[in-house]
C-alpha cells in the first residue's frame, strides 16, 4: 500500500473514532446500533472504533438497554473520570483555581489574594495553586491532562503573553514556565477570550450565535463571539475594549493612552472612586458589596455611577456588533442589583430602538468561575486533540 494510501486510511479511521466519540460524549448512554443510525457509519465501523475508546478507558459499559425486540442492547457512555483538567484564573488582584473532570464539572476551587503583581511574586502563587490542586485530583488513567491559564491581557497565537498593562508585564511566556515545571500541556488565552467561551458553554451565552462577554475587574477585557465561533482578530489580540477612549483628554492609562473605558467603568474605578469618598480605612469590594446591601448613600451613588459609565461603553459595543446579547462577567457582576437600572437607563438614552430591542444585557450565571472554567475547556479539548479525538 502507498504512503498516500495509508495516510488516508489512517486519517479515515481519526475521522470515523472521532464521529463515534462526540456522539458517546454528547448523547450517552448510547447503544452501538444507535450510534450507527445517527452517524451514518455502518455496525462493524462503529463496533471498531468503540472497542478501541473502551480499550483507551474513555468509554464505559453499562447495564443493558431497552430492546424494540431480540437482543438488548449494552449503551455505552463517556468515562468523564478519565482525566482531570485545571483551569486558572489570573486576576491583577486573585488567583482562581479550579479542578475538573474531562466533562468540565467542577471537583475543587480554591481562591487566593495576589499581594503582589511582580512576576516571580505571582509565579510563586500559581505554583502553590497547581501543586495544591493536583494533590485533590482522584486517581484516573490519565491524571491532570492539561492547565488553562486566562490572563488579562494580549496573548498571542503561540500563547505568549505580549502585554498585561495592569500586571505591568511584557513578553512573559508564562506557558512555557509552567510546562517546564510540571510537565503537564498548558493552554494560555486572553481571561476574556476564556471568560466569553465559558458563558457559551455553561452560562448566560448558551444557544446565542452573536455575544459579546464583558469581563469587569480592576481593569475591562472583552470577548467577542460571532457565529458560535471566537473572534480574536488577525494575530490573536482582538477585544482590547476595555481601552476605548470616552474622554479624548482623561487620565493617563498604563496602556499608553488616555481616557480609556476601563478608567471609568471598573473595579479599579470603583475602589478608586470609594477611596475617593473616604468611606472607611481599608475598601475592598466585600466591603462595598456590604454596605450596597445597608443602603449606604455614598456607596449606592458610586455604583449608580459606576453603571452609567459601564451603559457608555455598552453603547459602543452595541452598535459596532449588534451581538444577540451582552454579558457583564467578572467580580463586577456581583453589583447587578445597583449597577443593571443605571445601565439600562443609558441604553435607552443612546442607542437607537432598532439596536436596543435585538440586544439583551445580561449578568454571568458562573459568576467568577466564567474564565476558569472557559480556559479550562480548552486546555480539555487540546487534550483531545492530541489523543486524535
Amino acid at each position: 500500500m502507498k504512503t498516500t494510501q495509508i495516510a488516508s486510511h489512517n486519517l479515515v479511521k481519526q475521522i470515523n473514532k472521532s464521529i463515534v466519540f462526540e456522539a458517546i460524549k454528547n448523547n450517552g448512554p448510547v447503544s452501538r446500533a444507535q450510534i450507527s443510525k445517527e452517524t451514518g457509519l455502518n455496525k462493524a465501523t462503529v463496533s471498531t472504533m468503540v472497542s478501541e475508546l473502551l480499550d483507551a478507558s474513555f468509554v464505559h459499559e453499562i447495564g443493558e438497554g431497552k430492546s424494540s425486540g431480540g437482543r438488548k442492547p449494552v449503551m455505552l457512555y463517556f468515562n468523564q473520570h478519565a482525566g482531570y483538567s485545571i483551569g486558572i484564573d489570573l486576576g491583577v488582584n486573585y488567583i482562581l483555581g479550579i479542578l475538573t473532570d474531562l466533562a468540565g464539572n467542577k471537583v475543587e476551587k480554591t481562591l487566593m489574594d495576589l499581594p503582589s503583581p511582580q512576576l516571580d511574586d505571582v509565579l510563586e502563587q500559581i505554583h502553590i495553586m497547581i501543586e495544591s490542586l493536583i494533590e485533590k485530583a482522584p486517581e484516573s488513567p490519565y491524571g491532570i491532562v492539561g492547565i488553562g491559564i486566562g490572563v488579562p491581557g494580549q496573548v498571542d497565537q503561540e500563547d505568549k503573553i505580549l502585554f498585561a498593562p495592569n500586571l505591568k508585564w511584557s513578553d512573559v511566556n508564562l506557558k512555557k514556565i509552567i510546562e517546564d515545571t510540571f510537565q503537564i500541556p498548558t493552554k494560555l488565552e486572553n481571561e476574556a477570550n476564556a471568560g466569553a467561551h465559558g458563558e457559551q458553554l455553561y452560562g448566560a451565552g448558551k444557544n446565542i450565535s452573536n455575544q459579546v462577554y464583558i469581563s469587569i475587574g480592576i481593569g475591562i477585557g472583552t470577548g467577542i463571539i460571532i457565529n458560535q465561533q471566537l473572534y480574536k482578530g488577525t494575530s490573536g489580540i482582538s477585544g482590547e475594549m476595555g481601552h476605548f477612549t470616552i474622554d479624548a483628554n482623561g487620565r493617563k492609562c498604563s496602556c499608553g493612552s488616555r481616557g480609556c473605558w476601563e478608567l471609568y467603568a471598573s473595579e479599579g474605578a470603583l475602589l478608586a472612586a470609594a477611596h475617593k469618598a473616604k468611606i472607611a480605612e481599608n475598601v475592598d469590594l466585600e466591603f462595598l458589596l456590604t454596605e450596597a446591601k445597608k443602603a449606604n448613600p455614598v456607596v449606592l451613588q458610586l455604583l449608580h455611577t459606576l453603571g452609567e459609565n459601564i451603559g457608555v461603553g455598552l453603547v459602543n459595543i452595541i452598535n459596532t456588533f449588534n451581538p444577540g446579547a451582552v454579558i457583564i462577567g467578572n467580580r463586577i457582576a456581583q453589583f447587578e442589583n445597583w449597577i443593571a437600572n443605571p445601565i439600562e437607563r443609558v441604553l435607552a438614552e443612546r442607542l437607537s430602538v432598532y439596536h436596543k430591542k435585538n440586544t439583551e444585557i445580561r449578568f454571568s450565571v458562573l459568576g467568577n468561575d466564567s474564565v476558569a472554567l472557559g480556559v479550562n475547556s480548552f486546555a480539555i479539548a487540546e487534550f483531545f486533540q492530541r489523543q486524535n479525538m
